[in-house]
């Protein structure tokens, strides 16, 4: 694509205005729109602190700076995105609304504009349905803080053009962004296979087998940065929520990604994380940060059974060609800063391994939810490696 092509980002949320900064960083001219123009003023008014923090630490020069920021336009209304060729929106989950605003902007940008959606667990093939052509819309799913994390993944649905998502990849490139290509299934890679990082912690948890300072300990221990509770706070366990049910309804209520009641009611109790001062811990002035000693014996078994569970899922988006094994790693450390790819990870103990932990929390709770990979389990019978 060329460079000097004018990009449209709607949402002035963390997200939208995240990918309006990464596209003016790349010289990019960008029309920002949100329903609400006081939220994108707002927007712009947070970005100019973020680029005088960079001009400070010296990763900017002023008039870099400056640069940027002159680079985005704010917009009032739809109609002010007639003149660019690259939509990206980054609005709430919410499949019906996603239509209709896909469907209103086929009446305003040129009949060659891209029309990319951002959406972390909606079909990309329903929201294109709502356009007269499909072939134009393309999922682009940016990672929060989009500035700082370098995935991309790029996601065609069933009717869009097949050169389309190798030319967005260029243009990610171009933005030194790391673009992945991966099938149209719920939750893509990343939001997928991410999922029993919280799930199966959860479990353990609701168990009595540890508390959660203890699991976010142990899995910190393993190289994570963030524990699992931790990072649900900082995500918003109302997002995390909804992701894990979207998936979870999106796979026909497959066992391996149900909901936890735990999940549910910090959700109704609004204690959704740091945005509200509170979730699965404290974070009003003075709250001390949780801290666990955990025994070597029970930190092992928790990181067995949460990477197990993990790697099962990755070898299963694999075994599914969601997306290619590398492809599937490269997702997992640069998307959600895993210290390993799974796949290679299980490699380091071999499959059979792993499928033998499966087979014994298969056992012990006769859940379907535990059912090893029909690659995991091949590749344990063959010996066989992922990477």
């Amino acid at each position: 694509m060329d460079p000097s092509l004018k990009i449209a980002v709607i949402g002035a949320g963390t997200m939208g205005s995240g990918i309006a900064q990464v596209a003016a960083q790349a010289g990019h001219d960008v029309v920002l729109y949100d329903a609400r123009r006081e939220a994108v003023d707002q927007a712009l008014a947070m970005l100019r602190k973020t680029l005088d923090k960079l001009v400070e630490k010296g990763k900017l020069s002023p008039d870099e700076a400056s640069g940027i920021h002159g680079r985005i336009a704010p917009a009032s209304d739809l109609k002010e995105l007639a003149g660019t060729g690259l939509v990206i929106e980054a609005i709430i989950e919410d499949l019906g609304i996603k239509k209709k605003l896909f469907a209103d902007l086929e009446g305003i940008v040129a009949p060659e504009a891209v029309l990319a959606t951002n959406t972390s667990s909606l079909s990309v093939t329903a929201i294109a349905a709502a356009c007269a052509n499909p072939e134009r819309v393309v999922g682009l799913h940016f990672f929060n803080p989009a500035p700082l994390l370098p995935l991309v993944e790029l996601v065609p649905g069933l009717a869009t053009d097949s050169a389309l998502p190798h030319r967005m990849a260029a243009l990610m490139s171009a933005w030194k962004k790391v673009p992945v290509i991966c099938k149209d299934t719920p939750g893509f890679i990343v939001n997928r296979v991410a999922r029993p990082f919280y799930g199966e912690s959860i479990r353990i948890f609701e168990e009595g087998i540890a508390d959660m300072p203890t699991i976010d300990a142990a899995l910190k221990g393993a190289g994570f940065r963030m524990g699992p509770f931790e990072l649900m706070d900082l995500i918003g366990n109302d997002i995390n929520f909804t992701v894990t049910k979207t998936v979870w309804e999106a796979f026909f209520f497959d066992p391996r990604y149900r909901p936890s009641f735990t999940q549910q009611r910090q959700v109704e109790s609004g204690r959704l994380g740091r945005k509200t001062g509170r979730g699965y811990y404290s974070y009003a002035d003075g709250a001390a940060t949780p801290l666990a000693s955990v025994e070597p014996a029970l930190a092992a078994s928790i990181v067995e059974r949460v990477l197990a569970m993990l790697i099962n899922e990755a070898a299963d988006a694999l075994f599914w060609a969601v997306a290619r094994a590398e492809d599937i790693d490269l997702a997992m450390t640069k998307g959600v800063n895993y210290p390993k790819g799974l796949l290679a990870w299980a490699d380091e103990q071999g499959a059979a391994h792993w499928h033998t932990v499966l087979q014994r929390l298969q056992a012990a709770y006769g859940e379907d939810r535990y059912r090893p990979s029909p690659l995991l389990a091949r590749m344990a019978a063959q010996d066989g490696r992922f990477i």
